[in-house]
């Protein structure tokens, strides 16, 4: 009888603790899902996603645009900030590697809760993290040049479209360098979409590709590459080899004999930071075509070169994704100021048609494809490792991915 009664009392306290919990399990509910979001309104600060290569092959031209992304954060913190708060960097590692940048990508936006993402480099690096952009309304400010055919509701692209660095480095090299082109370039999707472009424009010009050639990521023999352009005669090569590999290049190249008065290069993933690296004497002569270089003329250049060599040393260059990874922070913080909020969808309504008066130049958002309108600049390096301008285009150029404007260019994307 005894144990009855324990047993009864039992599940009666088992039964009344479970209506206690019952109460109260909407209230807690309503507080996990709302806590976390609230503590975030109510936070001083704003955090971002930086991913970059730190490491591996593209880390001598991605950790520098880091650095500028960074001083861009602090000078913004430096004048109240952002809706009035402070900016906070969670810094990412893409090693120069695809996987990853997808995994750092997903982490930033799912763990971290991140409300933007300033980064990437490669293109391949981009297209392996657009997925996650897309699948969880995140929000990439993409800070290099690149191939075009693609606009992502999720990507705001600050380098130059096509329109805004190749198909003017064609027309360019036509005029004044002369009908034959040889292609080299790394074995991935910026070159072999830049070169399929190059080869339409060129058949349109009356010009011939002599030579056509790719290598892997971080290749370093160029030998045998050498000894083709040799034998081919070019009056030109037109490269779109990415990171250390233009080091090997570079230096096989001249040590075959070849000047830039024989056969003049023209690259369009080869700047400043680059050229340090590799070494002025290799590359004297040679021409880029790029939007900015660290010799560009205006009030805004000269602050920000100042600014950026106060902070990471005089021994540093600017270039132009450096540039843009500044720019991007910039345009992004004026869209949520406008938007008055973070979220995406109000920040990329109010990031159409702004301005920013860059150490480029002024650019400005265009809110159809969300790229940026830019002027297109050909340089060429001197013997102080430094890019001299020897052409620019008179305004800003309205970006065009697809190619829109152009004849020539009718069935290179589906977008057509």
């Amino acid at each position: 009888m005894k144990n009855w009664k324990s047993m009864v009392k039992y599940v009666a306290t088992l039964i009344i603790g479970s209506v206690l919990l019952s109460g109260c399990s909407s209230s807690a509910i309503e507080e996990a899902s709302g806590g976390e979001e609230k503590q975030r309104q109510d936070s001083k600060t704003i955090e971002v996603g930086i991913l970059h290569s730190l490491s591996g092959t593209m880390a001598m031209s991605e950790t520098s645009v880091r650095d500028a992304e960074l001083l861009a954060i602090e000078e913004i913190n430096a004048n109240g900030g952002v809706l009035g708060k402070q900016i906070k960097p969670i810094i990412e590692d893409g090693a120069s590697d695809n996987a990853t940048f997808s995994e750092k990508a997903t982490k930033l936006l799912e763990q971290d809760k991140v409300v933007t993402v300033f980064g990437c480099w490669t293109s391949s690096s981009r297209k392996a993290v657009l997925p996650v952009f897309e699948k969880d309304n995140g929000l990439l400010w993409y800070p290099v040049q690149y191939e075009g055919m693609e606009s992502s509701p999720n990507i705001f692209y600050i380098g130059a479209a096509p329109n805004q660095q190749i198909v003017p480095a064609i027309e360019y090299a036509n005029e004044n360098l002369g009908k034959k082109v040889f292609l080299i370039g790394s074995d991935y999707v910026f070159p072999r979409t830049a070169n399929a472009v190059i080869k339409a424009q060129a058949k349109s010009l009356g010009m011939t590709v002599v030579g056509e050639e790719y290598t892997p990521m971080g290749h370093t023999d160029y030998s045998t590459i050498v000894q083709k352009i040799k034998a081919a005669k070019p009056d030109f090569v037109f490269n779109t080899l990415n990171g250390d590999s233009n080091v090997a290049f570079f230096k096989q190249y001249k040590d075959a004999g070849i000047s830039a008065t024989d056969i003049p290069t023209i690259s369009v993933s080869v700047a400043e930071e680059e050229i340090s690296g590799i070494g002025a004497k290799y590359l004297e002569g040679h021409l880029t075509s790029w939007n900015y270089y660290q010799t560009t003329d205006t009030p805004e250049n000269t602050k920000f070169v100042k600014n950026y060599k106060a902070k990471y040393g005089e021994k540093r260059v600017t270039d132009d994704p450096i540039e843009a990874g500044y720019d991007a922070v910039y345009l992004w913080a004026a869209a949520v100021e406008k938007a008055g909020t973070t979220d995406v969808d109000d920040v990329k309504k109010a990031a159409s048609g702004i301005t920013f008066e860059a150490p480029e130049g002024q650019v400005k958002i265009d809110g159809e494809n969300q790229h940026i309108y830019k002027k297109v600049r050909i340089g060429k390096v001197n013997k102080t490792g430094f890019i001299d301008q020897v052409w620019e285009t008179k305004e800003a150029i309205k970006p065009d991915p697809y190619l829109k404007e152009y004849a020539w260019a009718k069935g290179l994307s589906a977008e057509q």
